[in-house]
């Protein structure tokens, strides 16, 4: 059983930055490809990065493609999402996530385990 506990979440005004992690625990991190979700209110679930088992690729949803950045450190068994830029649509719950294999990693569905989420909410 791999647990995920999410945190650095928050209230940030727009145009700046925050730093997400995401622990993991009970599992073998540095085996598993991970990714990160967001759902705002009202709104469904939606794919925002992903990073392979061996951190060569990596992967972003449009909407935060050069202003986010996912990465990974298996020593630490940590996965972390920098957010630079953040404009008030970035307002959500994000959520980490963990797979297997690095396929379908836009799609939660394929997700084996995941945290809790940690909010995040961008002033304008």
């Amino acid at each position: 059983q791999v647990q995920l506990v999410e945190s650095g979440g928050g209230l940030v005004q727009a145009g700046g930055p925050l730093r997400l992690s995401c622990v993991a625990s009970g599992g073998s991190f540095s085996s598993y490809a991970m990714g990160w979700f967001r759902q705002a209110p009202g709104k469904e679930r939606e794919f925002v990065a992903a990073i392979s088992w061996n951190v060569v690729s990596s992967d972003y949803a449009d909407s935060v493609k050069g202003r986010f950045t996912i990465s990974k450190d298996n020593a630490k068994n940590t996965v972390y999402l920098q957010m630079n830029s953040l404009k008030p649509e970035d307002t959500a719950v994000y959520s980490c996530a963990s797979k297997h294999t690095y396929r379908n990693y836009a799609d939660p569905n394929r997700y084996d385990y995941w945290g809790q989420g940690t909010q995040v909410t961008v002033s304008s």
